[in-house]
Parts: structure tokens; sequence; C-alpha cells
């Protein structure tokens, strides 16, 4: 879903109340929460006459209210510029706009200040879309141009003033460029002012958008407005492979998430020991391998034996090291190793049933057994079954007796309580007659 006014294109969104301007809803792209929306001010404290304004994609600035209009977030406005006028979206009103321009470092209370001239009718608005409808088939010949002159440099994006009077080129370039031979061609060619502006990889990668490696949008072109420093300190930090292409992000420098846990991190390692600490027994020198931050857990080997080693927590590793620093011997890494894995063993905990992978298939076996059962039968037995049942008249079978009930009575006075003496006629030799099966056979004829 997308808009106009983020410059990715596609119409107007669904269920949008600004005709395509996603100030109320559609890609959200750097929008802003109000917080402080709901609260009322002071008795005699005025609101802050200042606001932030968004203008293709992830450009802001901030203007003055001069002529006290009523504004909201979402409302599109002309602003002042150096010649004309430019359209945008209000992002952001009220106390915190003061807290964005303390934080960014600019003085508002200068009589220089950019101002607001009105809320923008619908003929600006057409003019600007008009404007904005130029750019892509613009960008194309630019960058033919461009190659054409044969100038290091990349045209990554245009941008239209909202009266249409002047365009602005974001390029990238390596080097510095020689592009006065280009503005000329330019300007011949687009009948309009440019304006030449070179921004960085991060910039050009959050004005064009993209998916990153984690299946959600760039956060440089959704929230994040401040690009911090990234090096590959924090990969070491949290132990991950020093692979370029994996910590690289779509602009092709470090990504910037690498920075998000580094605190949790940086707190984990206060308790660990230097890694570059060698442990010294009476068996050899030991030198770290590998280390698990939040399990604590270090795992050491010694010094011509790479291929054993031995786990060890943080506080027996600093055990070692006190002892060594003390000048105490320490006799191997064994002996703590294997107080360590009596640990874990006593620790140890199943996630139950999770490691079953056919713990949820029993009762499907027991229903195809069944089935295979039914489907066994022949069909003179399945004839037969059906036409007992029409005999019957489809009645109910009677209940079986308990066997206990059959067995005759161990009286003292009756016959069958006499005992006989173990011989050929006796029933303990003889052998057990089976029961007809009376369900498989056919129902006797009656005349």
């Amino acid at each position: 879903m997308s808009c106009n006014s983020c410059g990715t294109g596609g119409g107007t969104p669904g269920g949008c109340k600004n005709h395509g301007t996603c100030g109320t809803s559609g890609c959200n792209k750097l929008t802003v929460f109000d917080w402080l929306a709901n609260m009322d001010l002071p008795d005699g404290q005025t609101t802050f006459n200042y606001v932030e304004v968004r203008f293709k994609n992830s450009r802001k600035e901030y203007f003055v209210n001069s002529e006290n209009l009523q504004l909201k977030i979402g409302d599109i406005v002309a602003t002042q510029t150096e010649t004309g006028h430019d359209i945008g979206i209000i992002t952001l009103t009220g106390e915190l706009v003061r807290v964005q321009l303390k934080k960014k470092k600019i003085r508002y209370e200068t009589e220089e200040f950019p101002k607001i001239y009105r809320i923008a009718s619908q003929n600006d608005v057409d003019k600007w879309k008009t404007a904005r409808e130029k750019e892509d088939p613009m960008k194309v010949r630019a960058r033919q141009i461009a190659i054409r002159l044969e100038l290091q440099m990349k045209i990554s994006d245009i941008e239209f003033q909202g009266d249409g009077s002047k365009a602005t080129f974001y390029y990238t370039a390596e080097e510095r460029v020689d592009f006065r031979q280009l503005i000329r061609e330019y300007a011949t060619e687009f009948k309009t002012r440019i304006e030449m502006r070179q921004i960085g990889l991060r910039q050009e990668a959050a004005r064009l958008g993209g998916i990153g490696s984690c299946g959600r949008e760039l956060c440089c072109s959704t929230w994040l407005t401040d690009f911090r420093s990234v090096t590959t300190s924090a990969a070491r930090y949290q132990n991950l492979s020093l692979n370029p292409q994996k910590l690289a992000g779509q602009c092709g420098k470090l990504k910037c998430c690498l920075n998000y846990e580094l605190d949790s991190y940086m707190d984990a390692l206060k308790d660990f020991p230097k890694q570059n600490q060698k442990l010294y027994t009476d068996k050899g020198t030991a030198v770290c391998q590998k280390i698990d931050i939040f399990k604590g857990i270090m795992w050491y080997c010694y010094e011509g034996e790479w291929m054993n080693w031995h786990t060890l927590t943080t506080t027996q590793v600093h055990e070692i090291v006190t002892k060594n620093k003390a000048k105490e011997n320490v006799a191997s890494l064994e002996e703590y190793a294997a107080e360590h894995a009596v640990i874990e063993e006593v620790n140890f905990e199943n996630v139950v049933g999770q490691d079953s992978l056919t713990r949820f298939d029993q009762a499907a076996t027991k229903n195809k057994k069944r089935k295979k059962r039914r489907t066994n039968r022949s069909p003179k037995a399945q004839d037969g079954n059906q036409k007992g049942s029409q005999a019957k008249g489809n009645q109910p079978r009677p209940k079986k007796k308990p066997i206990h009930q059959n067995k005759p009575k161990s009286d003292s006075g009756s016959p069958q309580a006499k005992q006989k003496p173990v011989g050929e006629g006796t029933a303990i030799n003889k052998p057990r007659k089976k029961r007809p099966n009376n369900r498989n056979r056919p129902p006797k004829k009656t005349e």
C-alpha cells in the first residue's frame, strides 16, 4: 500500500481520507505518535506555534505558524521557500516540536525562520500532483544524460517543488564531480530550475526504501531519522561472524540494527574476564577459544592441544586468575570442568514432549487399524451381516452376562463340587473349544 506523497507510487490506499497523502493511513512513512495530544495546557500558557512538515520521502523541515492557523496532523499546507512555495504534510504539532528543535539544535527565535502561508487549496494540490507525475520519466532521461557524459555519479531521486518551479536532483558519488555541463543540459532538456544535492548511501536507501533481510521495511525509511556510526566492534561484541555480505544492508554499509542490542551485550560482558587473559596451570598454559555471553560460559584449551576444549564458568575463570596473580599452584582445568559438567547434568531440564516428533500420531494409528479391519472383511460376511440385521429387524443385541455368573456354584452338597481324579476324562486335559463366530454365519432359512 502506497500513495503519491511517499514517492513509492501505486495510487491512493484504501480508506485514506486525505486523497492519497498518507496523513491518516497508508504506508505510514516516518509517522510520529503525538502522545501529548490528549493533554490540556496549563492556564495562561499558549500552544507552541511551530510545526513539523514532511515532504517527499524522508525530508522533514520546521516552520512557524505565523498566521495562527488551526492546524492538525495530516493537513496539507503551503510553506515558504526561497522562490515560490512548496507543498507538504504536517506530521507533528505542539510541545513535541519544541523537543525536536532542541534535539536537533535549531534556533527558532530568529525572524528568518520559514513560515506557513496557508492550508493548501485544491488548485495547489493539482499543481503538486502534475509536477510529481513528471519525476519518473525525468529520472530515466537524467540518468541517460549522465551516462553519456561519462560522469562517475548516480542520480538516485528527483523531487519537484510544490509549485513546479524547481527540481532537486539527489545523487551519490564517491569522488567530486564536475557537473557544470550536466546542469546546462538538464536546464535545456527539462526547462526548469535545477539544484544538485549530494547525499550519502544511507540517505539514498532511506529515500528509496526496500525490504531488509529481516523481512520488514527498512528502518531508515519507516521510523529511523538519525544515522549513528556503526563499527565492526559492535559485531565482535555480539559474537557475530564478520561476513560483510550478512552484516551490510542495502546501502552497502553496516546495518544500523547492530547498535540496537549492543548495550545489553556490553552490560553482560562486564562480568567476563578478558579473552586474551591466559590461565597458567601445572599441566600447561590455557587460552580462551569461545565464550557464551548470556550463559556465562567460556571454553579454554591448552596450547598445543587445540582440539580438546574445557568448559568453565566465569566465576571459575576469575578464581584461577586470582590464584595466578597470587602465584598459587593450579593443578589443571579438568577439575573445574568436571564440577561444571556435574552442575549441568543436575540442572538439565527437558521440555515436555518437545523432543518427540510423533507424540500426536498415536490416536491416528489406532483409527487406521480400525479402518483396516473393516475394509479387510469379505463381501460374503458383510452381506450376511446385512441379511441378519434385516431378519432380526435391527433389534438391539442382548448384553453378555459376566463370566462369573456362568460358573457353577461350589456348594458342598452339589455333585459338581465333588473332585474327579485327574485323568483322561477330566476337564483339565480336554482341549478348550472355540466359540463359534455367529456374526459371520448366514441366517438359517425358515420355511
